[in-house]
């Protein structure tokens, strides 16, 4: 959610107008992520949130839209797209496609505790039995063959223990192709600040914009791999069993599942770790923009790759 495309105000005031929106008040940036041009977007009628997006066409972001329309007509706490005139939840703004939804309330957490961790495991189990009904498909555009090609692109970049702890981790990943898992849609980027909290209440999930159809379990371990670590990037016991027990009250783990889980973790703290890098070698220019930490997901995986708790039965 980095401003890489500035919006002028006679802009931004005309394309309000074509979603029927109301009058602008103000507006601003948001600093956070690393992917899109996102505002914050105050109007007479209501609060929104402003998306440019940046690297997604507009082919492909239909969707993403109407998921999120879908799950948040299903009880999950989604944004909703508005519709212009058209009807449509898309338009362009800058030579951008751009779309405006609902802004949700409450903020993000920087320390979950371990009732905030049941309640995202909760809305995830939800989040995947509502998407079981979305009717399309799109394939996880940084499943394993892009590591690979990630890796073949940083390699001159890293230095040698790094690149070679990478195509350790990329040989067990594809040692361990696990097919049987069940699918669905996911939402792949379930991070902390993914979610709105009031209090220790969910109020909302956001940035679907990684979504796709993959397995359930992969999901649970990138939500796992964000909100339940320490400080010294291993897994907190406690937090990690609420999220874990929360999600298998509302969709039980399949044996499978049980099997697969040490290698799930592993390759979701591999995926965030590749990303980071290629954030951190190979940066874009925007006027606010955040760079995280590839090491916390490295750490991660060295944890992974030593020890994994189980899945509660």
């Amino acid at each position: 959610m980095s401003v890489y495309t500035r919006v002028e105000r006679p802009q931004l005031e005309a394309f309000l107008h074509m979603f029927n929106a109301g009058e602008l008040l103000d507006y601003v940036g948001i600093s956070a992520g690393i992917e899109n041009t996102n505002y914050f977007v105050n109007t007479d009628r209501s609060r929104y949130v402003l998306t440019l997006f940046e690297q997604l066409g507009a082919n492909e972001l239909p969707f993403f839209l109407n998921l999120m329309a879908h799950l948040a007509e299903h009880g999950i706490p989604t944004a909703h797209p508005l519709a212009n005139a058209q009807g449509s939840y898309l338009d362009a703004l800058c030579g951008k496609p751009a779309a405006l939804v609902q802004r949700l309330s409450g903020s993000t957490l920087e320390h979950p505790n371990v009732a905030h961790c049941a309640a995202i495991g909760a809305a995830l189990a939800q989040f995947h039995l509502a998407g079981q009904s979305y009717p399309v498909e799109r394939a996880n555009p940084r499943g394993p063959h892009w590591w690979r090609e990630a890796v073949a692109r940083l390699h001159a970049q890293l230095p040698p223990d790094a690149a070679h702890q990478l195509d350790a981790e990329i040989s067990f990943q594809f040692s361990h192709r696990l097919d049987n898992l069940p699918r669905g849609i996911i939402h792949a980027d379930l991070f902390r600040d993914n979610a709105l909290f009031a209090d220790e209440n969910l109020s909302g999930i956001i940035d679907l914009y990684y979504a796709c159809t993959d397995a359930l379990l992969y999901d649970v371990a990138v939500t796992v791999n964000d909100w339940c670590v320490t400080e010294t990037r291993e897994l907190d016991p406690e937090r990690t069993r609420a999220l874990l027990t929360a999600y298998a009250a509302v969709r039980p783990f399949t044996s499978d599942e049980h099997a697969a889980w040490p290698v799930m973790l592993r390759a979701a703290a591999l995926r965030f770790w590749l990303s980071r890098l290629l954030d951190l070698h190979f940066p874009r220019e925007g006027e606010l923009t955040h760079t995280k930490d590839p090491q916390a997901f490295a750490r991660l995986l060295a944890s992974h790759q030593s020890h994994t708790p189980a899945l509660p039965t």
